[in-house]
């Protein structure tokens, strides 16, 4: 008996459907076994990140609340837990080391030990694996304790790359250089710089007020100019 088109179209279906069954049932005998494997692998995996953010989340936060106490303690005026202390300055992340290198330095300035917080800082300040802003911090506080030892032209030397506009630590560094500059007698130097801090509102008003008076002396206006209405 003959097929109808009908028929016949069913049929053709009927062995696709079948070739493929096989064909998926081959490959799967052969490939399953792997394919299982790579799943569970691939689903441990994803577990073993989900675990290792928690974890590295988890040890953050634990890290940035010892941070916080140490620095409380050294804000107000008491001496942070030596060994917490040290714990803190091997950290892996490197901000909450360098700051608590920087506690630790200050620590050590508080109680009259120069030597060991000026060793502190020179180490920092060579660290090539801290950020730049903490480094440049520790050589301007370096050469604080240093200042008095120091020739003036040491001091231009080290800190005149710091002490420029837009620098983050424009006050401090160019206050110390302008006062450099006054002891080499070179006022044509120190009285623009102390104007530019003056009229620098990133630079710490305290610095600022000092700069301002330190110029007027000099001769220099460190007067800020009004802005327009309409021109901000």
């Amino acid at each position: 008996m003959a097929l109808t088109p009908q028929n016949s179209e069913a049929f053709m279906r009927e062995v696709d459907e079948a070739v493929r069954q096989d064909r998926l049932l081959t490959f799967w005998q052969r490939f399953g076994r792997w394919i299982v494997a790579a799943v569970v692998i691939g689903l441990a995996a994803f577990a073993g990140w989900l675990y290792w953010q928690h974890y590295t989340k988890t040890q953050s936060q634990a890290v940035s609340e010892e941070m916080d106490k140490v620095i409380a303690t050294a804000v107000g005026g008491g001496t942070p837990d030596a060994k917490e202390l040290d714990k803190l300055t091997q950290a892996s992340q490197p901000g909450f080391r360098a700051s608590a290198l920087l506690v630790k330095a200050g620590a050590a300035a508080r109680k009259g030990d120069s030597k060991a917080a000026i060793a502190a800082y020179q180490a920092m300040a060579d660290d090539g694996s801290l950020d730049r802003p903490y480094r440049d911090l520790a050589l301007i506080r370096q050469t604080t304790l240093e200042y008095e030892s120091l020739a003036p032209q040491q001091v231009v030397d080290r800190l005149k790359p710091l002490a420029v506009e837009g620098a983050p630590w424009f006050g401090s560094a160019g206050e110390l250089v302008a006062i450099a500059y006054m002891k080499m007698r070179k006022p044509d130097l120190a009285g623009p710089l102390f104007a530019a801090m003056a009229k620098d509102r990133n630079v710490p008003q305290s610095i600022r007020s000092r700069a301002r008076q330190m110029a007027g002396l000099l001769g220099v206006d460190a007067v800020e100019t009004p802005v327009a209405a309409g021109q901000e």
